[in-house]
């Protein structure tokens, strides 16, 4: 898909211009607390890091393929409000996972003092680009909703099609006995599971989006556990993200769902899903030897994404998830299942704030 690559390769550029950030803006002189000594084991390192390796794939391929197979299970399929419940969960836990996590850290290093006083202490950068990577996924959440729409209308099936009568080919057609939707840009159809293809288009953009704000914010935490030494750090951290990416994972793997691709798209995406960390973790290790997580560069680096990680998962779990199910017509309908929807988005949110002390 054209917007997915579009955002791949953003997403590449700016890793590439994060690690070669001038260090001019960075170097001072005497930087870097070393670490606990008593904790530092590098064999014993290494071992929990193959643990965690395995460990965090198993956890990640359960939490995002939960969701893909509840077709089979007519109490959690996507039109029961079990389904809207447990999503609603996932996306307490995505929005923590940015407010509690991932924000926190990037103020941490860039407020370092291993980094200069002018400019990274003289302006609030986590912040700044955490605004403007919200700003940005609108923008892009915007347009490729657009973009997505003309070129993909094709790939959503009419409603007389779908049924398999002839009727009016025009996409504002409807069949008989059901009453006529008119939408000023690309009218009214649906699939033959009788979605409306406006809410398909949607769905299929915040699965992508969503998919690879996870991604980015997977890779850098994942090399950051990789390129630890820290046994204390390490035992902490496999335990949080075995529960993180779980969880993270039921909120993807039920946008995957919503979106109706095809077997083979959805085992990919749920593949890079459970991966990335992984991968990152691997690429920690490989890096260990020259990576230091207290110098300047990594600070700069990893602060800048996940500060822009950030700003993607407030963005995508606030707008796309929680007030696109809270504002439409099941939950609208309902008092009482707003109210389970609510404890279930602060059960999410409030059980991944108080793994933050482990993370």
């Amino acid at each position: 898909m054209a917007s997915y690559k579009v955002l791949k390769h953003i997403a590449i550029i700016f890793i590439l211009i994060s690690i070669f950030t001038p260090r001019a803006l960075s170097v001072v002189e005497d930087c870097g607390a070393e670490d606990d000594s008593s904790c530092i084991n590098k064999s014993k390192a290494l071992s929990l890091k193959i643990i965690a390796i395995v460990s965090i794939l198993i956890t990640s391929m359960i939490g995002v393929c939960l969701p893909l197979v509840t077709r089979s299970i007519p109490a959690l399929s996507p039109e029961r409000s079990l389904f809207v419940i447990v999503k609603a969960f996932a996306a307490g836990i995505i929005l923590a996972t940015g407010f509690m996590h991932v924000l926190p850290d990037s103020f941490d290093m860039l407020s370092s003092s291993c980094l200069k006083e002018n400019p990274w202490h003289k302006f609030p950068f986590t912040g700044f680009v955490a605004m403007l990577s919200a700003i940005f996924t609108l923008a892009i959440d915007s347009i490729a909703t657009s973009l997505y729409s003309k070129k993909n209308k094709a790939g959503v099936i009419p409603e007389s099609q779908a049924q398999g009568q002839g009727g009016d080919q025009e996409m504002g057609a409807v069949n008989a006995g059901n009453h006529v939707h008119s939408h000023h840009h690309h009218g009214s159809f649906s699939t033959k599971d009788g979605v409306d293809g406006t809410k398909l288009l949607r769905y299929r953009v915040i699965a992508m989006v969503l998919e690879l704000g996870i991604i980015v914010h997977s890779i850098v935490i994942g090399i950051s556990l990789g390129a630890s030494n820290n046994t204390c750090t390490i035992k902490g951290l496999v335990a949080a993200l075995c529960f993180h990416q779980m969880f993270e994972g039921m909120g993807l793997g039920g946008c995957i769902l919503q979106a109706e691709y095809k077997f083979l798209k959805k085992a990919i995406m749920a593949f890079f899903f459970a991966v990335t960390t992984p991968f990152g973790i691997a690429l920690g290790i490989a890096l260990s030897s020259t990576y230091e997580e207290n110098s300047p560069r990594a600070l700069i680096t990893v602060g800048l994404l996940n500060a822009s990680s950030a700003g993607l998962l407030i963005y995508m779990s606030l707008v796309d998830l929680l007030a696109a199910d809270f504002m439409g017509d099941k939950l609208q309908g309902s008092i009482k299942l707003q109210i389970k929807s609510y404890m279930a988005v602060l059960l999410g949110a409030g059980g991944m704030s108080l793994m933050a002390k482990w993370a």
